[in-house]
């Protein structure tokens, strides 16, 4: 008697390993015989990756939705979002904030809102005008960049901006109150931008709105703390980690991991942020684990980024 059903092939032992072993070489880059070890020495999961390799700009639902949002937009729609990127300073603070809105961490992670706070535009555009107060020959020719901008794809621009960017984020490093130097020489730059003179100069759009949100924050910094206008200092460096991402790679706030390193080995935790090198992609990061407060700095080589997190620039 002839069997008629077909006969159920058994899955051949090792075949899941291989295919890991194949996406991570792809993923990091590495040839295969480092991406079998690197699986074998660290115990590494389908889909993980160190946190040295590879790139997370969107992690997270609620960014991720934003992310496959502006995958489908038409390309006049593209367009006018990079046409507006183009425009330094106010043009590409605005773009970023809606780029990477607000979000909250993973429920039960005991991470609160990441890329929040009142004023994350202004505060952007402050730092791209103190850029190009302190440091002038960071900012790209608005030429460039308007050509750019015709392509319609936003991430050609922050390749082009990603000096800027990184100075601006270098700006913010320090603590709120390390900003007010900088905001002091910008409110004076605008001050002299508004004078009059004989002819009168022309002053940029939006200077009148961010000079009275400047004397703001600048008035408010002598009163009583409470009173004090709180500045979106973390907010901003999380949308500036994160663009930063497109043209040095690495893994942006809200970056789900788990600690291969230290007292808390196997603890799994969020990126809240990155830390800097020189140049390149982040030498570390700061990790909040899962259920406590306060932050942890984690080299990228010590952190295991968790599967189904990549995300693709936009």
């Amino acid at each position: 008697m002839n069997d008629t059903h077909p006969r159920r092939r058994n899955p051949r032992p090792g075949r899941a390993r291989k295919r890991a072993i194949r996406e991570q070489a792809a993923r990091t880059g590495v040839p295969y015989s480092v991406a079998a070890r690197v699986i074998a020495e660290l115990g590494l999961q389908p889909g993980e990756s160190i946190a040295s390799h590879g790139r997370t700009l969107y992690p997270g639902e609620a960014l991720r939705d934003v992310s496959e949002r502006r995958r489908h937009r038409t390309f006049a729609e593209r367009l006018a979002d990079s046409r507006r990127a183009a425009v330094l300073p106010e043009g590409r603070a605005q773009h970023l904030v809606e780029r990477f809105p607000p979000c909250h961490g993973r429920p039960g992670s005991g991470v609160g809102r990441l890329y929040d706070g009142d004023g994350r535009a202004e505060l952007l555009t402050v730092l791209y005008l103190a850029v190009a107060v302190e440091s002038p020959g960071l900012v790209p020719e608005p030429g460039d960049l308007a050509w750019i901008a015709e392509m319609g794809e936003e991430t050609a621009l922050d390749m082009e901006c990603a000096l800027l960017d990184r100075e601006a984020r270098s700006l913010v490093e320090g603590s709120p109150a390390d900003l007010f130097p900088h905001l002091r020489r910008v409110a004076s730059e605008l001050s002299c931008l508004a004078a009059p003179s004989p002819p009168p100069a022309p002053s940029p759009d939006g200077t009148g709105q961010l000079s009275d949100w400047l004397a703001r924050v600048l008035a408010s910094a002598a009163a009583a703390p409470e009173q004090r206008i709180r500045l979106p200092a973390e907010g901003v460096r999380q949308i500036l980690d994160a663009v930063l991402m497109v043209a040095d790679d690495g893994h942006a706030p809200g970056t789900r991991v788990r600690l291969l390193a230290g007292p808390h080995q196997s603890r799994t935790g969020t990126i809240t942020g990155a830390v800097w090198g020189a140049a390149g992609p982040p030498v570390a990061y700061r990790v909040q684990l899962d259920g406590r407060s306060g932050t942890l700095g984690m080299a990228a080589g010590e952190l295991i980024v968790l599967a189904g997190q990549e995300s693709p620039s936009h």
